[in-house]
């Protein structure tokens, strides 16, 4: 396209989109996540200039879009490989703004050893333990069994494209006070206890750590939070939990099976900080072998959005301490055990009390006889600050969420 086109299609672009912003001003603004009203022009600028980009980048292969706006801000491109740090601007949601390792180096992972206080460098804990943003990517296949929790540091990514990568067998991954993290493409299964022993979690320290859960992942007082893609399953506790204050976190596209207790978000009820948690759902398959916990939810706000639940046992979404739940363009297919029909759980409370919780469902998909109990304030302003992204159509979820779990990506062709 001629230099002076792309110019003038960028300046449509940038006209239309501030005449919309001006229409759309009050409820842009009222149903942001977010507070700082210079993050919500960050927000729009980003917006525009990937737009921009993409009209520039793309214009050779737009038909592989699935209506998934985070692979088709970058699974069309034949040269991601060479374009890994573009993941980083393509996250949606709460935890929209992780970058990962975004800013730093990359980072290969020739190595699969592990040692908890002396890593070598190769390995995978030598690279999340280092103070600078680092892309952490793998040589090769290769199963990681680690002998203690894997302390992340902040600004890290761990991107599995173009390798099987799978964290198995041993403690698993712990993001603890840090910030800025992103997990792709990794399959994180089997994760045992670990504990009761040293372990390394910068270049300059490391310290006792008592028994851990057992999480696939554990993210404990962290934010700016991001699990895309991965292929979790069968771990001694949850799939992925987040307590003791952790916010801005989006989970997605992420294929979960063979499982109890799924996702715990929320340290207890009493741990009153939890309420600043924020947390997004959305473009997950929730498949065969779960029984609960998707997710168990306290005192914060969760966007449960456009998922695909063909599998659970006791119920799906759950909770206590009056969390606000927004449910919107969901599919749900119930067991066909008629005592388990019912999609929510209203935990440690009697109905006088949960029946005041903000818990809804917008354009949910019941099959199989499910169904979801709603309750509180049917048009609570609630629900806009637990909206984190606008919900397509729950007749879309079997496409949008067509390619849940860890991808296979070849170099050279589309992933």
């Amino acid at each position: 396209m001629p230099s002076l086109l792309v110019s003038a299609f960028q300046s449509t672009v940038m006209m239309t989109f501030m005449l919309l912003l001006l229409l759309l001003a009050p409820s842009f603004v009222f149903s942001s996540p977010v507070e700082d009203p210079q993050s919500v022009v960050e927000q729009v600028l980003r917006s525009i200039n990937n737009a921009s980009s993409r009209v520039t980048r793309n214009l050779g292969f737009l038909s592989c879009r699935t209506g998934n706006p985070i692979d088709d801000c970058w699974r069309c491109d034949p040269n991601w490989e060479k374009n890994r740090k573009r993941l980083a601007d393509c996250g949606i949601g709460f935890g929209k703004n992780a970058i990962g390792g975004r800013d730093g180096k990359i980072y290969l992972v020739t190595d699969p050893g592990d040692h908890p206080v002396s890593p070598k460098p190769g390995t995978l804990r030598y690279g999340v333990i280092q103070q600078e943003p680092l892309w952490i990517i793998f040589e090769r296949d290769m199963v990681i069994k680690l002998k203690q929790e894997l302390m992340m540091n902040s600004f890290k990514t761990i991107d599995g494209r173009g390798a099987k990568v799978h964290i198995a067998g041993g403690p698993c991954i712990t993001i603890q006070y840090v910030t800025n993290i992103i997990i792709h493409g990794i399959h994180i299964h089997d994760c045992k206890q670990g504990g009761n022993a040293y372990v390394r979690d910068s270049p300059t320290h490391y310290g006792w750590r008592t028994l851990s859960d057992g999480d696939a992942v554990s993210i404990f007082g962290g934010s700016h939070v991001w699990v895309d893609h991965c292929s979790l399953s069968n771990c001694r506790d949850g799939l992925i939990d987040a307590i003791h204050g952790s916010t801005a976190i989006t989970i997605s596209n992420n294929d979960m099976t063979h499982h109890n207790k799924v996702m715990l978000l929320g340290h207890s009820d009493s741990y009153k900080q939890d309420k600043n948690m924020q947390v997004t759902i959305a473009f997950n398959h929730f498949g065969e072998g779960l029984v609960q916990r998707m997710p168990r939810c306290r005192h914060g706000y969760f966007h449960v959005v456009n998922n695909d639940y063909t599998h659970w046992m006791m119920y799906a979404i759950g909770g206590s301490a009056a969390p606000t739940i927004n449910s919107q363009g969901n599919r749900f297919l119930a067991p066909d055990d008629a005592t388990f029909k019912e999609i929510t759980k209203h935990e440690n409370a009697a109905e006088s009390e949960w029946k005041k919780w903000n818990w809804r469902s917008s354009g949910d998909l019941m099959l199989n006889g499910a169904f979801f109990r709603a309750s509180g304030a049917g048009a609570s302003s609630s629900y806009a600050r637990a909206s984190s992204l606008a919900a397509k159509p729950s007749t879309l979820v079997s496409s949008i969420t067509a390619a849940t779990g860890a991808l296979s990506c070849r170099k050279g062709s589309r992933c």
